[in-house]
């Protein structure tokens, strides 16, 4: 019994909602047919649409804080692999070993501690300031609601009273339905009145406050990494004079992939050097006349004993597009294709148009529909594995920050 209580509870709430939004409907065909009037206020409207430019500064100022912290990420691995490879390179017999060692550590330090304050003072803010956006446009919407409510329950009040055969009854009931539908409208609209004004004018703090904790934490990041890199700096001068004078051998690392003599090698996927020949470099004048050992090249009275510089040509890009490419045209790629990157670091999407990441996924790019809606340091492209399971674009093609991915063959 009880379960058929419950039921029926439920069938009868259904019904209701059913035929609100029949009223609904037909009070809205009413007042866009010019057969209603529809009750009208200026200034709540002028609020709704400062609270919707709001919400969309705010989400842009979200996102483009977001691709900040990740161009600070990316950059603290760059830096991280840049002080690792001199601490590759600085043989162990070379003043100042530790003190470059240090340096890098205390480099590697102020960029974590950098990235995690952008966190906590500027992103963790933003994110509260816009967590109170989705009530208020939904109480927005409800207000909307609940005055078309209000309008329909008048008009059927006015049109029994104006009935040539008036039917007190139902005169009675459906001014109990207005007085009802009209106190519910006007508490929401009350609230709304107040609130609305209120978080449009507290944009101009937040601001304040978000761009001074950015500007601050930026400003002192930078004057402690200048600290870092003088220190640095004195170090490689010590170097430098130490070892000015004297001759010295720098030796390549053994490789199982030397390539043949006269053959361009390119660089390793991970970055390691090449076998390269013994390079022995001499700081005293050479004498006149003589040249490297193996190196004989034509002189003419202009030239100096210079090596030999090979220059590596590419293919001319416009606008992003490798001219003469052999992918553009291919049936197995997608239309428009430029080149491959693969991504580096994961990526979590924070947007419907946002392609997710997940290192070692490879991305066709392609150029934007309307290339003014690119912004910068973003590519559009579509997952290699999802083109070649779908190859639709309108499905799989979204957006990637370029600073998380590298290009690939």
């Amino acid at each position: 019994m009880a379960e058929m209580g419950s039921k029926g509870v439920t069938a009868g709430k259904i019904a209701s909602n059913v035929q609100k939004k029949l009223t609904r409907a037909q009070e809205k065909v009413l007042q866009k047919l010019g057969k209603a009037d529809e009750t009208k206020d200026e200034q709540f409207e002028q609020c709704v649409q400062n609270f919707n430019k709001q919400l969309t500064e705010g989400t842009r100022l979200q996102k483009d804080l977001r691709t900040y912290l990740a161009s600070v990420k990316a950059m603290h691995e760059a830096s991280k692999k840049l002080n690792e490879c001199l601490q590759e390179v600085y043989e162990p017999d070379w003043p100042g070993r530790d003190e470059a060692n240090k340096i890098a550590e205390n480099n590697d330090l102020l960029w974590m501690d950098y990235h995690q304050k952008l966190v906590d003072q500027a992103l963790l803010t933003m994110d509260t300031y816009l967590g109170q956006f989705p009530d208020i446009k939904s109480r927005i919407a409800k207000r909307g609601r609940k005055l078309v409510d209000y309008d329909s329950a008048r008009h059927h009040y006015e049109s029994l009273q104006t009935a040539k055969k008036k039917d007190e009854a139902k005169i009675a009931k459906a001014e109990e339905e207005l007085i009802k539908a009209q106190k519910v409208f006007e508490e929401m609209n009350v609230d709304l009145q107040e609130e609305l004004p209120s978080l449009w004018n507290s944009r101009v703090g937040f601001y304040v406050n978000t761009f001074q904790s950015i500007a601050g934490l930026e400003e002192n990041f930078h004057k402690e990494m200048s600290k870092l890199n003088q220190n640095l700096n004195d170090v490689l001068v010590s170097l430098e004079k130490q070892h000015g004078s004297n001759t010295f051998t720098v030796k390549a690392q053994p490789s199982d992939n030397a390539p043949a003599k006269g053959n361009k090698s390119p660089s390793p996927p991970d970055g390691s050097p090449a076998a390269t020949p013994e390079i022995r470099v001499n700081h005293e004048p050479e004498p006149a006349g003589g040249s490297m050992p193996g190196a004989a090249l034509p002189k003419s009275p202009s030239q100096s004993s210079l090596p030999a510089v090979v220059v590596e040509t590419f293919p001319a890009t416009v606008n992003g597009t490798v001219e003469g490419g052999s992918g553009a045209g291919r049936l197995d790629l997608p239309p428009g294709f430029m080149f491959k990157v693969q991504a580096q670091h994961d990526y979590t999407a924070t947007d419907t148009d946002e392609l997710q990441l997940k290192a070692g996924d490879v991305v066709l790019v392609i150029p934007f529909q309307n290339p003014e809606e690119q912004d910068e340091g973003w590519l559009m492209g579509v997952k290699e594995s999802d083109w070649n399971q779908h190859k639709e674009l309108e499905k799989c093609r979204g957006v990637f920050p370029e600073n998380f991915t590298e290009r690939v063959p």
